[in-house]
């Protein structure tokens, strides 16, 4: 039955890392940006608060000290002292009586100056203040002397300001003093700051880069061992031999290292177990089998005396295919150089004495890591069932310096779509093409491709545009 078809994941996920160590490390780096950029937001706003409070005290501070000051004062002294306080940020000026407000509401600002003003005369006196954006206006008769380095009188007459069209918030604040005349200041504020402090923004770079670089480290060191996890596994398909994972590190990769050490002691010692058992099952078939084809031989009847050696034959086939098949499975052979391509010429002049065709066309870089009697045996079993079935073998040698490449095509009808991967299960045959009069047991390609699976490859069969079978092996080579 076919299996129903996986669900294709969120277009959003394609844009995700595929590795794990990516996807952790972009959930670090994101989550880090929020709260950088949180945490600026809010340092921000706590700064214009505390500027904005501090904007608000220094010059109700001084307006109040210069209003005690005129208070205590004769006319020519309070005129004195408007000659020294006509200059930016704070102008001085004694109008005959207060300005009229505009109509519109009040600003909320001039509202706040206002009371905090009050609150540090501590009187009831009265006081006007109203918050505009433009020049500050000089007193009458106010040239340039006396003013402040980096302020100019310009933008038009009676204006002052800070450059060439750089109009300044400013709050006019006029004070009742105590012999009823008035005193009016122009007070310059400064500008509220819109951009980021560079000292601020560094401080959260220099943070960010550290934790980034921190969080880099903690991810690779967690990563690590997966990725060894990930190669023992692959390494134990090729030797399940291969020397146990070291248990340790933090509790969690112990108990996986554990585990899978576990497993792979259980799987070594299935295989051991079934294949002791079919050697000795084998062993003692044997024995049975040689009584049967002695008295095989004292028949009378030619006919039933053939007859019995060709059931000999074939079971003693089958115990010996069945044995190899077990064989391919355990991988005791230690591992050399072999060169694949001259095994192929020693299999082709092989087949050249029984008086078939075997050609080989390409060649091998280099030798490849392998337990050469086993590699032997997997092409042996491709190459005899390209002849007996194809009529002859033509072997392709592709090297791609990280993959070997071994086709093994034939002149043969081919077979079903269906069929090309059954016929690698066990005692598997085509009985069109497949019979047992060819001496076949349905374990060939099953002994090959167990064989080259063991060495990290694999064996697929197709049929070709132009006619026939053709046996694909891959074999990649272990990177360094």
């Amino acid at each position: 039955m076919k299996s129903p078809t996986a669900p294709s994941p969120p277009p959003w996920q394609r844009w995700l890392p595929r590795t794990l160590f990516g996807r952790l490390v972009l959930v670090l780096a994101g989550g880090l940006l929020v709260a950088q950029l949180l945490s600026a937001a809010i340092n921000v706003a706590e700064r214009d608060r505390l500027l904005s409070h501090s904007f608000g005290m220094q010059p109700a501070q001084r307006i109040a000290d210069v209003v005690r000051l005129l208070d205590g004062l004769g006319a020519d002294e309070r005129q004195r002292v408007v000659a020294v306080l006509r200059v930016p940020p704070l102008v001085l000026s004694l109008p005959s009586a207060p300005l009229e407000t505009a109509d519109d509401a009040p600003n909320w600002y001039a509202q706040m100056f206002a009371s905090r003003l009050r609150a540090v005369l501590g009187d009831e006196r009265a006081v006007n203040v109203e918050a505009r954006e433009g020049w500050i206006a000089p007193p009458p008769g106010a040239g340039s002397a006396g003013m402040r380095p980096g302020h100019a009188y310009g933008g038009g007459p009676g204006m002052m300001a800070r450059g060439p069209g750089a109009a300044m918030p400013l709050l006019r604040t006029e004070v009742a003093l105590r012999d009823g005349s008035w005193a009016r200041f122009e007070t310059e504020l400064p500008a509220p700051q819109q951009a980021l402090p560079w000292r601020l923004a560094l401080t959260l770079a220099v943070l960010l880069a550290s934790v980034l670089a921190l969080s880099f480290v903690a991810v690779r060191w967690v990563v690590r061992p997966l990725q060894r996890l990930t190669a023992a596994a692959e390494a134990l398909g090729r030797d399940l031999k291969r020397p146990p994972l070291p248990e340790d590190g933090p509790l969690e990769v112990q108990q996986a290292a554990r585990a899978f050490n576990t497993m792979q002691q259980r799987l070594a010692a299935f295989i051991d177990e079934r294949t002791r058992m079919l050697t000795a099952l084998s062993h003692d078939l044997k024995t049975p089998l040689t009584r049967m084809r002695l008295r095989a031989d004292l028949l009378d009847d030619d006919e039933q005396r053939l007859r019995f050696e060709s059931d000999l034959k074939e079971m003693e086939a089958m115990v010996t295919e069945t044995l190899e098949f077990m064989r391919g499975l355990g991988g005791n052979e230690p591992r050399q150089p072999v060169d694949l391509v001259a095994v192929l010429r020693s299999l082709q002049a092989d087949n050249a004495a029984m008086g078939r065709s075997v050609v080989i066309d390409g060649d091998a870089a280099a030798p490849f890591d392998g337990m050469p009697s086993l590699l032997k045996r997997a092409l042996a079993n491709l190459i005899d069932n390209a002849v007996l079935y194809g009529g002859r073998a033509t072997v392709e040698v592709r090297d791609a310096g990280e993959t070997l490449t071994l086709a093994i095509a034939d002149n043969g009808p081919g077979m079903p779509e269906a069929e090309l991967e059954r016929v690698f299960e066990p005692f598997y045959r085509l009985e069109a093409s497949r019979s047992r009069a060819t001496g076949g047991t349905g374990l060939g390609l099953g002994i090959a491709r167990n064989i080259l699976r063991l060495h990290g490859g694999d064996v697929v069969l197709r049929n070709r545009a132009v006619g026939g079978l053709e046996a694909v092996v891959t074999l990649p080579r272990p990177s360094a």
